[in-house]
């Protein structure tokens, strides 16, 4: 997959799948990790989950009933996921170099 910059959410998501998790547990665990700034809308959430599977950087994690279904992240995905630390640190390094270290 080519590399792109990932949405906040995006990541967020990512992020969370790193263990298999179901979509209300991302939602919560979103909000945790983002300090509760980042709240997703059931909307937002399960059209990201479609279309990070159908890019590969998801998968289901095989268990599944009728209200839940969970989600795990693939190879891709976690390449991805390593690819926009990458790209992160070097905003934030490039920020510093301008700005000073405060």
């Amino acid at each position: 997959m080519e590399a792109c910059a990932l949405t906040e959410a995006v990541y967020y998501i990512l992020l969370s799948l790193t263990t298999p998790m179901h979509g209300y547990g991302i939602m919560q665990n979103v909000h945790a990790l983002s300090n509760g700034r980042l709240n997703l809308a059931a909307g937002t959430l399960y059209g990201a989950l479609t279309t990070l599977l159908e890019k590969g950087l998801i998968q289901s994690a095989g268990f599944e009933d009728a209200r839940k279904k969970e989600y795990c992240i693939t190879d891709s995905g976690k390449k991805t996921l390593e690819q926009e630390i990458i790209r992160l640190e070097e905003l934030l390094e490039n920020g510093r170099k301008i700005m000073g270290d405060k």
